[in-house]
């Protein structure tokens, strides 16, 4: 017996093998129940989701001699012949090679006859926009006044090319793409049945390859088996397929988080020697970071995702060691330098110097941090003081004092280096933190003392700032220790010039934080 793929030997037999159309199978199915069947159905979706299976299995319902709840039997004469192709009441067109005029005239002539057992004659016509002008306007009168014992069923992958007057006399049926999780459920159960070892992250692979796509995902695993035999290594799925290896993405946007260069463009050279594609790694680089930004945007929807649980956790965590505001920097940097790589004879150079530049971008304030850090200041400004505590208020600033240190590591030096290591990663939080000598440090937290009255004291009140303080504390130190503010009675000594002795607090605290200096007051 000649062997059968996997795509065809999988096809779905039932409505309740078809995957994630419930929406339509559903509707299909209490249609037939009630006998309120249109004479006319277009389904339109993406290749390989069930548009034509559920056309076929619709079609041997309406024929079946058994049917049971709205589903064919798929054992009488008429679902057996239906399901080999060898039914002449169906007819299944492909309407690329069938697209003139000729051919819709034999079909109006030939469904005036009545199907040779059953009930209905259905003609399935696939990518049925291919039709040309003509064709559409000779089926319109048939398609609006069929025979009662003929049903149309029209597939298409660009719904949007098929004309008006054919779409109003049509019930609409939009096909999704197939989740992945659905997907690698179904693998899961095609490789227990055909006996095939392959470890969860391959189907992950396989799956995230397929776009949602059913078919495309039983090919491809049909295709690697092909190459490796029953037992498939995860390392064998790439090089089969060309797919671009997910360990190399992830370190690619770990370089370019940590402002690592030298990585960036090892990383590159790998590409290039495995022989990838340069912009199909710049495309997944470009939907990690959306997938970074959408892990802070909404945590609690995983299925906007769409990745596996290992990676799913992955990207939770450098996501919020990046931060918000650098993630949307890098995207919308990398947006805007599509174009460049796109039409660029060189793209390996091009790649390069992106990510050179991307990179080294690090924490530069974006203008719309610009903006809501102009409305705090405004805001603090304008806040009245209360009577009596003018005083007070003016102490704050003019007369701060170190607080006494308490088992400070190495005299400081510890902090220094944490410094150092931060002004590679978040420039504006190492302008905050620079002045805060005063820390407690041990094996599990971190104190710091909270700057009461400054514009820099509520810096750590955003709970975004505050998250990624403590993943940036977290990684230099090693040690999933805490972070935590205590408030202070004194604060030190800040260090003005006399110009700026003169100035009201809250302009130093302004100077202070965007390292500015007064040039002349003139």
């Amino acid at each position: 017996m000649p062997y059968e793929v996997l795509a065809r030997k999988w096809r779905p037999q039932l409505f309740e093998e078809v995957l994630g159309q419930e929406h339509i199978t559903r509707t299909l199915r209490n249609a037939f129940l009630s006998g309120r069947l249109a004479h006319a159905y277009l389904f339109s979706g993406a290749r390989g989701v069930g548009k034509t299976s559920v056309a076929r299995i619709f079609a041997k319902a309406l024929n079946c001699e058994n049917n049971n709840d709205g589903n064919p039997c798929n054992q009488c004469t008429s679902c057996v012949e239906i399901t080999h192709g060898s039914s002449v009441n169906v007819q299944e067109i492909d309407g690329a090679s069938n697209r003139g005029i000729d051919e819709i005239r034999n079909l109006r002539e030939n469904i005036r006859y009545l199907p040779s057992h059953g009930k209905y004659r259905v003609y399935i016509i696939d990518e049925v926009h291919m039709l040309t002008l003509p064709a559409f306007n000779a089926l319109l009168k048939t398609l609006e006044e069929p025979p009662e014992h003929v049903k149309f069923v029209f597939a298409t992958t660009e719904p949007h090319k098929v004309p008006v007057t054919i779409l109003s006399r049509c019930q609409r049926f939009d096909f999704k793409r197939i989740p992945i999780n659905k997907i690698v459920e179904q693998i899961k159960s095609i490789i227990a049945a055909e006996e095939i070892t392959i470890s969860d992250t391959g189907i992950s692979i396989i799956a995230r390859e397929a776009e949602g796509s059913m078919r495309d995902a039983e090919s491809l695993l049909d295709q690697v088996v092909s190459f490796t035999g029953q037992s498939v290594e995860d390392n064998q799925i790439g090089a089969v397929l060309g797919i671009i290896d997910r360990d190399l993405i992830y370190k690619m946007s770990r370089s370019i988080v940590d402002a690592d260069t030298a990585l960036c463009l090892e990383i590159i050279d790998e590409v290039y020697n495995y022989g990838y594609e340069i912009k199909e790694f710049y495309r997944e680089i470009m939907n990690q970071f959306r997938n970074l930004i959408v892990s802070l945007v909404a945590p609690d929807s995983p299925h906007l995702l769409d990745l596996p649980d290992n990676e799913l956790k992955e990207t939770k965590n450098l996501a919020r060691k990046a931060g918000m505001e650098r993630l949307v920097q890098s995207l919308n940097f990398l947006i805007s330098k599509e174009a460049d790589l796109r039409y660029t004879n060189n793209p390996r150079i091009a790649l390069e110097a992106i990510l050179i530049k991307l990179s080294e971008l690090k924490d530069y304030l974006s203008f719309d941090e610009l903006i809501r850090k102009i409305a705090q200041i405004e805001k603090r400004i304008n806040k009245p003081i209360p009577a009596g505590h003018s005083e007070n208020l003016k102490n704050n600033f003019t007369q701060k004092k170190p607080a006494a240190r308490t088992n400070h590591l190495d005299d400081g030096k510890k902090w220094d280096e944490f410094l150092r290591y931060l002004v590679t990663r978040n420039r504006a939080m190492a302008n905050v933190l620079k002045e805060w000598k005063s820390c407690t440090l041990t094996a599990d937290r971190l104190e710091l003392p909270y700057g009461e009255g400054a514009f820099t004291g509520g810096y750590f009140d955003d709970p975004e700032h505050y998250e990624q303080l403590c993943a940036y504390a977290q990684d230099f130190f090693q040690s999933d220790l805490k972070v935590v503010f205590k408030k202070q009675s004194q604060q030190k000594d800040l260090k003005k010039t006399p110009k700026e002795d003169a100035l009201p607090a809250s302009v130093r605290d302004i100077i202070e934080i965007f390292e500015g200096k007064i040039v002349n007051r003139d």
